[in-house]
């Protein structure tokens, strides 16, 4: 297994500092956003769909630290009943274009949250009361969501590159039982790209997880959720903003610092035993401390998992 970073875990760095930076923690893998909800602090779509000087120059920093690309994301909401989903649209088939143009193969994102019939913003139906909720989502599945991914899912077929969707709270997909239901839709073209923090706020069990996914996960975020004490009070669904940290029921934080060290070891040891040996890529939201330390305490936290697991194997 490998070690990489999303670098907008980095974003407050310049493209060099941020490679720099991913070379000294000994990771070998970067994963850059390219829009959508990402700033995109390191990538400019335009200028490398356009300059073939501009993707050598990106691809000659990388080959010099020793570092390749394992995913572009370009995670948004191309289902968004405003302007921002034909934006994120025109994103998505653009990051399809770059992937190929720079040989990767994989674009992580998330499927998109369509409104209610008529609506102006999405809505997620978490519910089957009020007794309209689910008529929304079924009109959600069969007027928007699956007509837009059978499109898209062609096209990266076409162009030969797996979508990795992030099963995240707040989206259309954002359970193992969400997700089979696009992929049955869809194609193999889709698997996930698994990200146990969401699930961990949830309430699931991101071992459980992985044994039901299997050979559906092609890629994945090192990212790990705390559950707070007010939770015990108020529960798990939680509308405040991500900082300040201490106010919330739940936070994103660096591994190690929700699940135990012996979780993440189980949760490799999972992934190992569905057949995945690839990538583990830290996607770093933890607020409560700097950036550095975060992405160093994850790094370390990976590198004996994955070690101790190794050796198990062996």
């Amino acid at each position: 297994m490998k070690i990489g970073l999303n670098t907008d875990g980095f974003g407050a760095f310049g493209l060099d500092e941020c490679l720099d930076k991913v070379a000294a923690l000994g990771l070998s893998c970067v994963e850059f956003g390219v829009g959508g909800w990402s700033s995109a602090p390191h990538l400019k779509v335009e200028a490398l769909l356009t300059s073939a000087s501009e993707r050598d120059r990106l691809l000659g920093k990388l080959r010099d630290r020793a570092l390749e690309i394992s995913a572009l994301n370009c995670s948004g909401n191309q289902l968004h009943p405003g302007r921002i989903g034909p934006e994120d649209t025109d994103l998505a088939y653009k990051t399809l274009e770059l992937a190929k143009l720079l040989g990767v193969r994989r674009v992580v994102m998330m499927s998109g949250l369509p409104g209610a019939p008529g609506d102006s913003h999405p809505n997620w139906i978490t519910s089957s009361w009020p007794l309209e909720a689910m008529e929304i989502l079924e009109w959600q599945w069969s007027e928007r969501v699956i007509p837009w991914w059978k499109r898209f899912a062609s096209k990266a077929e076409t162009d030969g590159i797996r979508l990795c969707v992030e099963q995240h709270g707040r989206q259309v997909v954002y359970n193992t039982e969400s997700f089979f239901r696009l992929r049955d839709a869809v194609g193999p073209v889709v698997g996930v790209n698994f990200d146990p923090s969401h699930l961990i706020w949830m309430g699931g069990d991101p071992v459980s997880a992985i044994q039901a996914l299997g050979e559906c996960i092609y890629h994945v975020h090192g990212k790990d959720s705390r559950i707070e004490p007010a939770s015990k009070v108020n529960g798990l669904l939680d509308p405040k903003h991500v900082i300040p940290v201490h106010s919330r029921y739940w936070n994103f934080v660096s591994l190690g610092h929700g699940s135990s060290v012996r979780a993440w070891l189980d949760i490799v040891r999972a992934l190992r035993a569905a057949g995945y040996d690839d990538v583990i890529s830290i996607e770093n939201e933890d607020y409560s401390m700097a950036a550095e330390d975060a992405v160093a305490t994850s790094a370390a936290t990976l590198r004996f998992c994955i070690q101790q697991s190794t050796e198990e194997a062996a």
